[in-house]
């Protein structure tokens, strides 16, 4: 088997995905409310997902942090067990999930209106019609595109659309708060990133 050929099929079908990404309004509405609900009404953006999902909710959130918008990653199931308590008025919720109907994730949202019943939703799926779309008040969808797994199973695809939507909407609060590599390095104190910021920080000052 020459597996070498599948290579540029596998790159083909990834890029194919991200390029129908539909996009519209909802981008700047989710950025919009994220900006209204951290840092207008000084809460958080709390992001969360099972599996997969809850990897790419996770880079989200330390994405969001490291950039100016305090964010925190919740597991669906520690919400379960006392971790729902990190959830405060003014926060706002961004759940993921390809199917839209994630138990652990539908649980999730009535767990955290039973505490504050007027939370703010978004969600990133790509089952535009399926019950968690129907409870947001945002659905950004990533276009819902074949996985790339030979099996057609395994969390490929799904997750390459639902990473770029992540950075579509941290890039976007980055130019809307005019987040300065000042404040990013102020966050970042060690490793490459922070010694790279800082460097750039000192070619501005001259």
């Amino acid at each position: 088997m020459n597996l070498e050929f599948y290579i540029p099929e596998i790159i083909q079908k990834e890029a194919e995905a991200i390029k129908n990404i539909p996009i519209d309004n909802k981008y700047l509405d989710t950025v919009d409310l994220i900006y209204d609900r951290v840092h207008l009404k000084k809460g958080k953006l709390v992001t969360s997902g099972m599996g997969k999902a809850g990897q790419i909710a996770l880079n989200i959130a330390t994405t969001f942090s490291s950039t100016g918008t305090p964010s925190i990653f919740l597991h669906p199931a520690d919400a379960q067990h006392g971790d729902l308590g990190v959830i405060q008025p003014n926060d706002v919720l961004l759940l993921i999930s390809n199917s839209g109907k994630t138990t652990e994730i539908l649980q999730l949202v009535d767990l955290a209106r039973n505490l504050y019943n007027d939370i703010p939703l978004i969600v990133i799926t790509g089952n535009k019609d399926g019950i968690l779309a129907h409870k947001a008040d945002l659905t950004l969808y990533t276009g819902n595109p074949p996985e790339v797994c030979p099996l057609g199973l395994t969390p490929t695809t799904s997750t390459t659309v639902m990473t770029v939507i992540g950075d579509i909407l941290v890039t976007l609060m980055m130019r809307k708060i005019d987040f300065k590599v000042e404040e990013y390095a102020k966050r970042h104190h060690s490793g490459y990133l922070g010694e790279k910021s800082k460097m750039f920080v000192n070619q501005n000052k001259k």
